[in-house]
């Protein structure tokens, strides 16, 4: 039995599950889902994020974002959607709304879980990338595991 911790920030969808489905193969994997609410991420990287992939409109609308307790509700929904899309692909998942700092959440679910490896599925975000301040940079320096970076597709 292999476990992977899978750490997004919106509800993965079936390209995605098929990615990280078929990484290994045929072994059994198990995914314990993070989910890490968008309305908890500072607002001006997301907005420099979305002019950097010339999506200007997004950056607009950052402001729009929920935030705070508001932000909780959508990551919910988002995190059973994704639970449920790995369970019916036959993997076993389970899955967690981040509530309080992302990589202390996930240092803790490492260790709870005893996972083999983390999964950080995200959508590109060059300036923290940049400046090695993505979850994935920063997971490699704590969890203890192999961390690899995979970049979430839209629909």
């Amino acid at each position: 039995m292999f476990t992977t911790v899978l750490m997004i920030e919106k509800p993965l969808v079936p390209t995605d599950v098929e990615m990280v489905g078929t990484l290994h193969g045929e072994e059994d994997v198990t995914f314990f889902v993070l989910m890490q609410p968008r309305g908890h991420q500072d607002r001006l990287l997301r907005a420099l994020d979305d002019v950097a992939l010339g999506e200007l409109e997004d950056a607009v609308r950052e402001a729009d974002e929920p935030e705070g307790d508001e932000a909780g509700q959508p990551a919910r929904v988002a995190l059973e959607h994704s639970v449920r899309s790995l369970r019916e692909l036959g993997f076993g998942a389970e899955g967690r709304v981040v509530d309080s700092h992302p990589l202390d959440a996930l240092t803790a679910v490492v260790e709870e879980v005893g996972a083999d490896e983390v999964i950080v599925l995200t959508a590109p975000h060059f300036v923290e990338e940049f400046f090695h301040r993505d979850w994935a940079s920063r997971a490699r320096h704590r969890v203890g595991v192999p961390v690899l970076k995979l970049f979430a597709h839209s629909e």
